[in-house]
């Protein structure tokens, strides 16, 4: 599969069909692993990395060689077909803007990427939508499991997976979800619940993870701590102690919406459907900010002018490097904006 071919479609992730997807957006885990024998990146020779790129590209193809995955070659690959990756959560930014020899191998339908010489040698993913937290860690464990067979990790009796980042040895394993919190936002309570996130050592970051800010209303939440905590452990805490909060107040909050803001409730997701219905220049950020109102409403039931699948193709599509990759050309900043505020009209008033 080509790069390009990615643009007929949103992805896994986006899919708004898996369970508590009304606040759930996806849910992902990530496994980092290192090769034995082979220094960290941080350490490695370009000569290394050229060989641990190689001996990781031949090993997981021949490991998945019977389900057509996709491998890129991110080194061979332009800054947007970059960036595009990034935007579909298939690879960070920091995977994306390194140097030295890397790829991403891909799953058919997107649900799984193999990261090769990212921080670690390997960063292995799984990512759904809604909340399947269970669902995420049996296909990358059983991934995790096949590669196993072919490459001896770094580990120690004592600490577990070794890794580039302190923060990540133990069992390698970083869990998210990414959550849509309007009506927290709108009754000015979301800073509580971040508190109380951060109270119980969660990273809090934007729409995609590490160093970037929330925007639209998006949220990604995920642990901090592996050393020393079972796999089941960690699933256990954001199954029974950190997602019911969140979800529970995040209902709560629409509920009381609903109840005494009616109108301004109404207002704010017209207001949003009619700019984006007629604005001839409009950013990425203003354009997740709109379609978080949008999404709600549809959620909420007062809001039938779309639907889930428009939007999430809106969200995605509307993306610089995929806005981008559908005109063809290099644009800048302004002329993004120009050509986002042109393709949501043509989508939304279908002209």
């Amino acid at each position: 599969m080509k790069i390009d071919e990615l643009l007929g479609r949103t992805g896994e992730w986006l899919r708004a069909t898996g369970p508590m997807s009304d606040v759930v957006i996806s849910t992902r885990v990530r496994l980092a692993r290192n090769v034995s024998g082979y220094p960290f990146l941080t350490k490695a020779t370009s000569d290394k990395r050229d060989e641990l790129a190689d001996l990781l590209k031949r090993g997981i193809q021949a490991a998945v060689k019977e389900h057509k995955w996709s491998y890129f070659d991110i080194t061979r690959v332009g800054e947007l077909d970059r960036q595009m990756l990034v935007e579909r959560h298939l690879i960070s930014r920091q995977h994306a803007e390194a140097e030295g020899s890397r790829g991403v191998s891909v799953s058919p339908d997107e649900t799984v990427a193999l990261m090769v010489n990212e921080e670690d040698h390997l960063r292995m993913q799984s990512i759904r939508c809604g909340l399947q937290l269970e669902q995420v860690w049996e296909e990358i464990s059983g991934i995790d499991d096949l590669l196993e067979q072919r490459f001896e990790y770094a580990y120690h009796p004592r600490y577990g997976y070794l890794t580039a980042c302190p923060t990540n040895v133990g069992t390698g394993m970083r869990l998210s979800v990414m959550l849509h919190l309007p009506a927290l936002k709108l009754t000015n309570e979301i800073e509580k619940v971040l508190r109380a996130a951060r109270d119980m050592r969660l990273a809090v970051r934007g729409l995609f993870g590490e160093g970037t800010e929330a925007t639209g209303d998006f949220f990604q939440l995920s642990n901090q701590t592996t050393l020393g905590r079972p796999e089941e452990d960690i699933i256990s805490d954001f199954r029974s102690e950190i997602l019911p909060k969140v979800l529970e107040f995040e209902a709560a909050a629409r509920q009381a919406l609903v109840r005494e803001r009616p109108v301004a409730l109404d207002d704010k997701i017209w207001r949003s459907y009619g700019i984006l219905q007629n604005a001839r220049s409009i950013s990425s950020e203003e354009t997740l900010a709109h379609l978080s109102h949008l999404r709600m409403g549809i959620h909420l039931g007062r809001f039938r002018e779309i639907d889930l699948k428009t939007l999430n193709e809106l969200f995605l599509m509307t993306q610089p490097a995929h806005l981008q990759k559908q005109t063809g050309n290099r644009l800048s900043g302004e002329d993004r904006s120009v050509a986002r505020a042109g393709y949501i009209r043509k989508r939304l008033n279908r002209e």
